[in-house]
Order: structure tokens, then sequence, then C-alpha cells
């Protein structure tokens, strides 16, 4: 049997997201027992069951999932359309939801944000900013934005800046304790490290002349926040090893000083990352030719 009422698939959606019938039900206003009924008849009518249901919470079986990809895709641009089909077909309006890093948020992508909704007053924007990664496909996120390479099949990376990070101290830092020469120096110095990728990044890695070489550093600060291991660097507690689009203002002031600049570090570009596959709105779209434009002529080189 094929589904009767498309509504059905919003307690779909809204199990999943919520974990739990009640919590559906709280969000679309209505009874738990109302959102118990639908989801049964939405199972009677593709003759499966969507869920495994326990006393704490409902998980989706395969073919669950498979329904729930398909209505997020279906609802997507059924919205999509309906913005469309209401305003006129160059402006843009909708939600767009971005997750991104919180330094590179605070140093540089603000007033590229502000411009872009500036030129579309028809938008909103819903910004996570966290060094954490969210699940582009599961999570409500529209674009993420993200250092690092591409290990998702199910993503689209765009790349908006090549880049590769630089180890960096405050003068007072270096006056107290000496400017390291070489890679090896690291190990007597107090480097602050953050996550990256959910894991602590500790093994710094360089390279000149073609041989590469590999520090496994430490220090007495370490934080899942790298904004915040950038604001520790330049009050002088240690030496940090970030993304140079991350500390370019704080390099020109003479907040920061580069250090090893003889010396190269791994690629870590920066990318949009968009789910593949799924149905992308014009206003997303926009918003990453929008980025990709503003870092080619510089904000990110």
């Amino acid at each position: 049997m094929k589904i009767e009422n498309l509504g059905d698939l919003h307690v779909l959606v809204h199990t999943a997201r919520g974990g739990t019938l009640t919590a559906a039900a709280r969000t679309l206003g209505m009874t738990p027992a109302a959102a118990s009924a639908t989801l049964k008849r939405l199972e009677a009518q593709l003759g499966t069951r969507l869920f495994e249901r326990s006393t704490r919470a409902m998980r989706l079986t395969p073919q669950g999932q498979i329904l729930l990809d398909y209505a997020v895709r279906a609802f997507e641009l059924l919205d999509e359309g309906e913005s469309q089909a209401a305003a006129d077909r160059a402006t843009l309006v909708g939600t767009v939801r971005v997750a991104a890093p919180s330094d590179l948020t605070r140093n540089l992508l603000l007033p590229i944000f502000d411009e872009f909704m500036a030129a579309h007053p028809g938008l909103q924007l819903q910004l996570s900013v966290a060094d954490r990664v969210l699940d582009v496909m599961r999570d409500e996120v529209d674009v993420a934005i993200r250092y690092g390479t591409l290990a998702d099949s199910r993503l689209v990376a765009r790349t908006l800046a090549n880049s590769s990070p630089i180890c960096s101290a405050s003068p007072d830092y270096l006056r107290r304790h000496g400017t390291p020469r070489t890679p090896q120096d690291l190990l007597r110095h107090n480097c602050i490290t953050f996550d990256r990728g959910g894991r602590r990044h500790r093994l710094w890695r360089f390279c000149r002349d073609g041989q590469w070489t590999e520090v496994r550093v430490d220090g007495d600060r370490s934080v899942d926040d790298a904004s915040l291991a950038r604001e520790w660097a330049i009050a002088g507690m240690g030496v940090i090893l970030k993304s140079e689009i991350d500390q370019r203002r704080d390099l020109d002031s003479g907040a920061l000083v580069a250090l090893l600049t003889e010396w190269q570090t791994e690629p870590y570009p920066l990318h949009a990352l968009l789910p593949s596959g799924r149905f992308v709105p014009n206003r997303v779209r926009a918003l990453v030719d929008f980025l990709a434009a503003r870092f080619a002529v510089g904000a990110g080189s």
C-alpha cells in the first residue's frame, strides 16, 4: 500500500529526531496516543516496522532509516517549492542552517554572514558555532564549514581555502621561554593542544627538504574549543599549532609570532560540506557560492 497522508511522515521525522513518540507529539502539538496511532497506521500501510520500540527510546529499523532519509529530502523539496512559489524567483527566503568552527566564525565568517544576510533580507540564519563535528546527514544542518580532509563518502566537499597550520606564540612567552628553532625544541615548551575531529591533537608533523618529522607535544592546557587555545596563546601561556587563516589578524597585529617558518605542515584545507544526494535549496547553494567568492578574493588567502 502507498502512504495515504504525507503529513504522517512528520511523526516519523520528529520521532527519529526526538527519540520518543512523546517528544514528537510535543513538537507537533498532538497527543502521544495520536502520534502512536499515526505511526502504527504508517507501518501498516507500508507493511514493515519503522522503529524498534523500548521503554526508554525508539530506534529506527533499516527500513525506517531509508524512509526517514527520503522523507527529510521530500519535506525540504516541498519547503523550497513553497518558498519559490510565494516569492520572486530572484528572492531567497527561508532558513539556512550552518555549523562552523568557533574561532573561524569569530575572526572571519561573521562579517561575511552579515554581508550575505544584508543582501538577502528574506533569509534567516541559524548558526551553530562549535568545534565538535556535527553529523550533517542527521543533525539539522544544511552546510558545515570544516577544516581537514573529507572522510565521509556521504558528503560533498567544496574547497573554500587551501590552508596549513602554523606554530605561533606571543612575544611575551618567547621572551620568557626562548624561541623554538626546530620541531624537537617544542618538547621543551608548553604546547597548548585542542581537539581536532573529536580527539586531542598532540602529534604535530613538520616537513623540510622532503623529510617529515613528528613531535608528540605536551603542556599544562588542553581544550575542546580552539578559540580558547588561541586566547591562551595570546595571553602568553604557550605555543599553538593552528590554521593560519584563524591566526592572521593576530599575526598581522603582532599579538602572535609565527614560529618554525622554514618548516612545512600538512595541508589542512577549509571546506563547505553538503550531504551527498540530498536536495540542496537555492538559499544554501547561494550561501556556499557567496563564501567561495569571498575566499577567492582574499578572505582565506
